[in-house]
């Protein structure tokens, strides 16, 4: 699938899924201010900054669309880290708002809650959130700004999940304590989303090797190709989340130049790193043992 594709694929699904949120927000708020419910508005609250999260990560897709330029080489798809950056920032906000009004609450007395209204407008925040869900699902496993929007969707769906819970407590037993009390689950769920998608962005802005790429593996491929002597100044980042990019210096046999090589040599190198590690930005430099020697010094 080419890349155009994938992004207006991905913008769509985004789109959709923004409306979906939009119109269930809505719907929490209404509900939360009839039903006098705290965890229905933090959820809604939740759902506030998804729909902030889910309109950046429309404008990253956007952005990352835009074709390379002489100032930008590798093109705008970095847009995408960034986008993710920002909804993982938003995320960290929410849990600590919603983390603040759960335990006023449960200090300074639980007022009035009424559970039907909560519980109807928590069911219908679940229906919604899962289609949303299921919507972005096939493009999380692809973008790290996808999936940022997969996560905030995912948080949404259990959000709704533990209000409807807290509704049923309360309609069964009278334990109106039970909402502030999911009002902190809603918040303790928030963390390790954000905490995994910071993660994965700052691997990717520090420029380290993604995490499924094994390096060394990825070496012994090259220095098991017919004609290498050996491999050094080898280096894998990612542009994006599944844009995994690799350069290396490779020294070869004296051959190789002599027989006019070089050329079938790069082919077999690209294409054993396109298929094996699927890396589809390859960048090999082919030197001889002699300039290999005098190198050392500056590429260790």
């Amino acid at each position: 699938m080419s890349h155009d594709h994938t992004h207006s694929t991905n913008r769509n699904r985004l789109l959709i899924a923004i409306g979906i949120v939009a119109a269930v927000l809505v719907v929490e708020v209404v509900g939360a201010w009839l039903s006098g419910s705290l965890s229905l508005l933090a959820d809604a609250g939740h759902m506030l900054s998804d729909l902030a999260g889910l309109v950046i990560a429309l404008m990253a897709t956007i952005v990352a669309a835009r074709p390379a330029t002489d100032r930008q080489t590798f093109g705008y798809r970095r847009a995408e880290v960034f986008g993710a950056l920002i909804n993982g920032l938003i995320l960290v906000v929410v849990a600590v708002v919603v983390t603040i009004g759960a335990i006023g609450r449960l200090v300074g007395g639980e007022p009035e809650v009424h559970s039907v209204p909560m519980l109807i407008v928590a069911v219908i925040g679940l229906v919604a959130n899962l289609g949303a869900l299921l919507l972005l699902r096939p493009a999380a496993g692809h973008s790290i700004n996808m999936r940022g929007a997969y996560l905030e969707v995912l948080g949404d769906l259990v959000g709704s999940a533990t209000v409807i819970v807290a509704a049923v407590v309360i309609l069964t037993t009278g334990f109106v304590a039970a909402d502030a009390i999911a009002s902190l689950l809603i918040a303790v769920l928030i963390v390790p989303r954000a905490f995994s998608l910071l993660r994965d962005v700052v691997r990717v802005l520090s420029e380290a090797a993604p995490a499924d790429t094994d390096v060394a593996e990825i070496r012994d491929h090259i220095l098991g190709t017919p004609g290498v002597v050996a491999v050094h100044d080898v280096h894998v980042w990612a542009i994006t989340s599944g844009a995994p990019v690799f350069s290396a210096h490779v020294v070869c046999e004296q051959s190789v130049f002599r027989s006019g090589g070089t050329g079938a040599l790069l082919d077999e190198l690209s294409g054993c790193l396109t298929k094996h590690f699927d890396v589809e930005h390859s960048t090999f430099q082919l030197e001889p043992a002699e300039h290999a020697a005098h190198e050392d010094e500056f590429h260790r």
